[in-house]
């Protein structure tokens, strides 16, 4: 039996685990933990019509928003589709709607606050589907982080990227620093442009997706990059590998996608010949490298749109969107199986359940307003900085 290290290990505060129990809330966390009133039953049989008859009270006035990782049951409610930020520009689309319901995460209603007019409210279902990922960075951290290279010496030569999957704190902070947001589709263009004004990216918070692209899309060596931790000393790195890396990768990850492995790979080839691996660029480095595609959700969809019958098919992201491409493709006579053989939903973005939605759509039609998303000015300035420096990418 072996024993993980302790440097290994991310020991977090106290705090944290109380936010976790549920007894305390922080509003600059991913994390909420309150969800006032009466949810209906999850047996409740009649939560489908509930949520139609809600729906059809509030007309025009609501625009629902399902993320692909969404559950059928709250899928089938959406007005549009898509990845996060597709869903956030869809709803800056549609400025006649007063009321955004948006069945994602934490971040994703951020982004689509910032990016919808004033007057338009957006509403979470659940306050508690947070993202582990865009935990793993906090505001306090990262300004720590920028203390760390400004003693480096080597601040002025940083850009920071941050990933569409970050909170608007992290986002704001990007912006103040001259820097942009990207998504898993246009990572390459961004670092291209972060590397036209400055010569070192600091990458939040998803230290896969960076190394992915700097190494697999751009040419560029593991040695290039270096892994800032932010619960060691100095992000466990001297000056002398700060100075010497372009790429300072922040240690987070998609507690979804970091479950797949290089093993996962190895089965599925063994159970089924001929099968195509197909993978998030959330996926650990040596997981990409196995794969055959390589590509975010829209692309993931995309690809087995073209696809052509009778091919196979392994697919490495949430299950909810596997299972939903499984049914959708069977009758073209696609086979597409999970990655993985054990069971990986998105634990936080399943906390939106028909319950949650049925409830928010229900107080809204009774014109109460529940769980709205409102980032601050100040933040919010900064991060739509970041974010318009992201659509100006050519």
């Amino acid at each position: 039996m072996t024993t993980a290290q302790p440097q290994e290990l991310d020991v977090q505060p106290t705090p944290l685990a109380l936010l976790l129990l549920g007894r305390e809330a922080d509003p600059r966390s991913e994390r909420g933990v309150e969800c006032p009133g009466d949810l209906p039953s999850p047996s409740d049989p009649d939560l489908v019509e509930r949520a139609r008859r809600a729906k059809e009270k509030l007309g025009d006035k609501v625009f629902v928003l399902g993320h692909h990782y969404q559950r059928d049951e709250v899928i089938q409610f959406a007005d549009v589709t898509g990845d996060s930020f597709k869903l956030a520009r869809d709803a800056a689309a549609r400025p006649e709607a007063e009321y955004i319901v948006f069945c994602g995460v934490h971040f994703m209603a951020e982004s689509a606050d910032i990016l919808t007019s004033d007057d338009q409210k957006v509403v979470l279902p659940d306050l508690a589907a947070g993202c582990s990922m865009a935990d793993m960075a906090t505001a306090e951290q990262v300004a720590e982080c920028w203390d760390v290279l400004t003693e480096a010496g080597i601040a002025e030569q940083v850009v920071p990227v941050s990933y569409m999957n970050s909170s608007a704190d992290i986002k704001a902070f990007t912006g103040k620093h001259g820097g942009t947001i990207c998504t898993s589709s246009n990572a390459k263009r961004a670092l291209d442009w972060a590397f036209e004004q400055g010569e070192k990216v600091l990458f939040l918070p998803d230290q896969h997706l960076g190394r992915n692209t700097a190494v697999r899309d751009m040419g560029m060596s593991l040695e290039d990059c270096v892994v800032y931790n932010p619960h060691k000393p100095n992000g466990g790195l001297t000056a002398e590998e700060l100075r010497a890396a372009k790429m300072i990768l922040w240690r987070g990850h998609c507690s979804v996608h970091g479950r797949f492995s290089l093993d996962s790979v190895r089965d599925v080839r063994e159970r089924i010949p001929g099968v195509n691996v197909l993978v998030h660029p959330e996926c650990k480095h040596e997981v990409v490298a196995a794969a055959d595609y390589v590509g975010s959700t829209e692309y993931i969809i995309k690809t087995l749109e073209a696809a052509p019958a009778g091919s196979k098919w392994a697919i490495g992201t949430e299950l909810n969107l596997v299972r939903r491409l499984a049914n959708r493709f069977a009758p073209e006579g696609k086979e597409v199986v999970f990655l993985d053989k054990t069971v990986c939903f998105c634990s936080t973005m399943n906390r939106i359940d028909l319950p949650h939605l049925v409830w928010a759509l229900e107080s809204l039609a009774e014109g109460n307003l529940v769980n709205r998303i409102e980032v601050d000015r100040e933040t919010e300035a900064f991060a739509k900085l970041a974010l318009e420096r992201m659509l100006a990418l050519p």
